[in-house]
């Protein structure tokens, strides 16, 4: 009998700090709490069907387009799909120099140049914060030990994914 009172109070105890750090700590400042701000945004993915895809990520995942990128061919080009407010999948197709798989992880920051200038100090090698072209981004990227590739991106207003994010509801 004992024994059961013991685990019925580590579980009291363990559902009471759920429900306490869920009510203090909200998930974007769960998020907040690293080195200098950064946050997980994105990560892109390389298909092989493109439109199969589409349909898999907006049908059965129920994400939503946020927005795509133009294309002047007409063919599938790379697209944003947003999984919720702050998150999103970066999907292009595949290519012979772009293969199947992951292509890199997006890690947010409020200031690109700051995050730049203190991976710096930290050691990184990247180069300078340069324009996202139209989508409005400003963005570097570093290479971790593995080869994989991790893209610090600012998202100013006015961009686009900054737009798909304020729409979130």
């Amino acid at each position: 009998m004992r024994q059961i009172a013991v685990y019925l109070r580590g579980f009291t105890i363990f559902v009471t700090g759920i429900v306490v750090g869920t009510v203090l700590i909200s998930p974007g400042a769960a998020q907040d709490a690293g080195k200098g701000g950064l946050r997980l945004n994105h990560v892109g993915i390389a298909v092989k069907d493109f439109q199969e895809s589409l349909n898999f990520y907006t049908k059965v995942m129920g994400f939503r387009v946020a927005y795509a990128l133009p294309s002047p061919d007409g063919k599938p080009t790379t697209t944003f799909l947003q999984i919720n407010r702050d998150t999103f999948l970066e999907m292009a197709p595949a290519s012979a120099n772009l293969p199947v798989g992951i292509t890199h992880v997006g890690i947010l920051t409020d200031d690109a140049n700051g995050t730049v200038t203190q991976l710096r100090q930290a050691g990184a090698t990247m180069p300078d914060v340069r324009s996202g072209g139209g989508t409005g981004s400003r963005l570097s990227n570093v290479m971790d030990p593995n080869g994989i590739r991790l893209e610090i991106v600012e998202q100013p207003s006015g961009s686009l994914m900054r737009k798909a994010m304020e729409s979130w509801k």
